[in-house]
């Protein structure tokens, strides 16, 4: 199973792997380039230094080459009538042009560290040739000799060659190890957070996420515990929707059911049958505007902010609002108040004829026989806020963080004698966020309400 832990470690083997071979070549490359003439340099410096201390010394020349090999140095000693001999460590290869030996000879210096060939994944430090040796002449008794030194790296580094082969060879197992170790410390959040997702899909929003860590993994365990708890919340939210929409469709339901039975009877009068139907009537319309918000709200949650915008006078549309509603409040003899200038905004004139009739309906509504209405309107360059205010009964503190919620009514009793079904506000604030706009209520019990709508210019 190619599980997120594999990955990692195989992830994590090939990365070592890679860099493993990259610095070899770039480590190789920087031998061949820089380290590699330095050390023809100081090995021609050594074999020059080897030469004079011959000649200044009284021994033969195969007895000073003997002695020397045991400072970690290999020679092959080429006499001018071509025989030759080894000292030290032999060769693993003597192959070696003629024309170097005769130049050698000659007097010249045969540089064949500096101009050994150059390999890719194989460096030359260590290869014991001829012909990665330095030559030299040499001579003795009036006759002259080609003599190629060479350091025996194996014997000069032996143990140090060894001591790294240990380390590397430790870093290697030891990162292998910890590469498995942590791995499975940083994977742990995130199966931790597989098995929560299981829980989320089966319908387990209480969750309380072990995970104490102040990296990204912490970050998303928490942001996954507020978005648990979030889900939590529409869940409930949703069966309450539904328990309120079974609710509020049952009570006309049953009412229209039961006065229907009481309409087939055969005694009743003219004045109770006329009352049944009303009630039936009655009912029906609260269905049917029930139904309508409810399907406002669908609309308006799948619109979002796709809405057609036009530029319309809000004036114009407030007194139209207001004309509409003038039945109402003149019945209750309500005193309006009318503080607003010609205003031209962009948006849906539909929907905001909404909001501005839900607004004032609750306004002359729950406002006492001779209170008063004020409707006002300012803008600025930006803004145009819109304030309804009413004398009416106001609302409990308590209340009016829970107002726009759907189907909360403030007064069970009291709303359902005026028909109303709690939605209207939430479609009012729905409308309001869609514009890019905010919705502020106001109130305090027996003082009025102020409700107040600023929306973009």
């Amino acid at each position: 199973m190619r599980t997120l832990y594999v990955r990692i470690i195989v992830t994590t083997i090939l990365i070592m792997i890679a860099s493993a071979v990259i610095a070899f070549v770039v480590s190789n490359g920087y031998y061949q380039y820089v380290l590699k003439p330095q050390n023809d340099e100081k090995v021609t410096h050594i074999a020059k230094n080897i030469v004079d201390l011959y000649n200044s010394s009284e021994q033969s020349i195969d007895d000073y080459l003997t002695e020397v090999t045991d400072l970690g140095y290999s020679f092959y000693l080429v006499h001018n009538n071509g025989d030759t001999q080894a000292f030290g460590k032999s060769f693993e290869s003597k192959d070696l042009p003629s024309n170097v030996i005769k130049d050698v000879l000659a007097g010249e210096v045969y540089h064949g560290i500096a101009n050994y060939p150059w390999r890719l994944f194989i460096t030359g430090f260590f290869d014991h040739t001829l012909s990665n040796t330095i030559g030299v002449p040499i001579n003795e008794n009036q006759q002259n000799y080609a003599l190629f030194v060479r350091p025996y790296a194996s014997q000069q580094f032996g143990e140090m060659r060894v001591f790294f082969a240990i380390i590397i060879g430790l870093i290697l197992i030891l990162s292998f190890l910890f590469v498995l170790i942590s791995t499975r410390w940083i994977v742990k959040p995130i199966q931790i957070l597989k098995e929560a997702t299981n829980k989320v899909a089966a319908g387990n929003y209480h969750l309380q996420l072990p995970v104490t860590r102040k990296d990204e993994f912490g970050q998303l365990a928490k942001d996954f515990a507020t978005m648990s708890k979030s889900l939590q919340q529409t869940e409930q939210r949703r069966q309450a929707f539904v328990s309120n929409v079974s609710h509020e469709i049952q009570s006309p339901l049953t009412s229209i059911q039961g006065f229907s039975q009481a309409l087939q009877e055969a005694n009743l009068t003219k004045d109770e049958r006329d009352h049944y139907l009303a009630i039936i009537e009655k009912e029906s319309k609260r269905l049917s505007i029930l139904s309508r918000q409810l399907l406002t709200l669908s609309q308006l949650d799948r619109e979002d902010e796709k809405i057609e915008r036009t530029p319309f006078e809000l004036e114009e549309q407030l007194r139209d609002v207001l004309s509409t509603l003038e039945w109402q409040w003149r019945q209750k003899e309500l005193t309006v108040e009318w503080k607003v200038q010609k205003t031209i905004i962009n948006g849906d004139p539909r929907l905001l004829h909404q909001v501005w009739m839900n607004v004032m309906t609750n306004a002359i509504r729950y406002t006492p026989e001779e209170g008063a209405i004020t409707i006002a309107v300012e803008k600025t360059k930006s803004e145009v806020e819109v304030t309804v205010t009413d004398t009416g009964i106001g609302i409990a503190a308590e209340d009016l963080s829970q107002i726009f919620d759907r189907f909360y009514k403030v007064d069970k009793a009291r709303t359902r004698k005026e028909s109303g079904t709690g939605l209207g506000l939430s479609i009012t604030k729905k409308i309001v966020e869609i514009h890019q706009g905010t919705i502020i209520v106001d109130s305090k019990l027996a003082s009025g309400t102020t409700v107040t709508i600023t929306l973009p210019q």
